[in-house]
C-alpha cells in the first residue's frame, strides 16, 4: 500500500512563472496528490542553450510557488541524474511507500518520443498531461499517445491516476494561461 501520491513535475524553469504555478495547483485538485515536487533541473537535454545558473532558478521558484504541498527541489543534481527516466527510477527505489506520478504540459507530450527512455518512462510511472496554450489538441495526434492510446485515463476519472501503474496517461484541460518561460527570458 502506498503512503502518498507525489507530482513529479520537472523542468529548467528559466524562469518560473505564474503558469507553472496554476498547472501544478490544477493538478493537485484533479489527479488527488498529496504533494508536487518541482524538479528544477541543472540542464535540459534537448536544448541547445543552458539555462540560468541552477541557485538562481531555484530562488526564482521558490519565490514564485509558496504553497504548502508543493516542495521545489534540486533533485536532480544532487542525485547526479541527467535524464527524467534515471530520475525517476531512483526516487522509485529510494520512496518505496510513494506512489509518483510525472506532470508535464501537453508541448512536452508533443515532443515526449524524443526523451531518452521515454518508453521506459511510461511503463514505470502514471503521467499526468495538462493543456497548454500554444499545444491543446496536437499532442493527442503524437507518437506517444498513438502508441499508449489504450492507456489513456479519461479525464473524468483523472483522480484515479495515482492509484495505477504505468503505462497510465490522463489528458487535462485547465483555463489557459498565454505565458511561457521563453517569452518571459526574451522580453527580460
Amino acid at each position: 500500500m502506498r503512503d502518498r501520491v507525489i507530482g513529479l513535475f520537472g523542468g529548467s524553469f528559466d524562469p518560473a512563472h505564474a503558469g507553472h504555478v496554476a498547472l501544478t495547483k490544477h493538478a493537485l485538485r484533479q489527479f488527488g496528490l498529496d504533494q508536487v515536487w518541482w524538479l528544477v533541473t541543472p540542464g535540459n537535454p534537448l536544448k541547445s542553450h543552458g539555462p540560468a545558473p541552477l541557485a538562481m532558478r531555484m530562488a526564482q521558484a521558490r519565490a514564485k510557488m509558496k504553497h504548502p504541498q508543493v516542495r521545489v527541489t534540486d533533485i536532480e543534481a544532487q542525485l547526479g541524474t541527467t535524464y527524467t527516466a534515471e530520475t525517476i527510477a531512483v526516487l522509485q527505489d529510494r520512496f518505496v511507500h510513494t506512489q509518483f506520478v510525472w506532470l508535464m504540459g501537453a508541448d512536452n507530450l508533443a515532443q515526449f518520443d524524443q526523451w531518452k527512455d521515454w518508453r521506459q518512462i511510461m511503463e514505470t510511472i502514471p503521467i499526468g498531461v495538462i493543456a497548454r496554450p500554444a499545444a491543446r489538441l496536437s499532442p493527442l495526434s503524437s507518437r506517444a499517445a498513438r502508441i499508449y492510446r489504450n492507456a489513456r485515463v479519461p479525464a473524468k476519472k483523472s483522480r484515479l491516476l495515482g492509484n495505477l501503474s504505468g503505462p497510465a496517461w490522463c489528458y487535462l484541460n485547465m483555463p489557459l494561461m498565454p505565458i511561457s518561460s521563453s517569452t518571459l527570458r526574451s522580453e527580460a
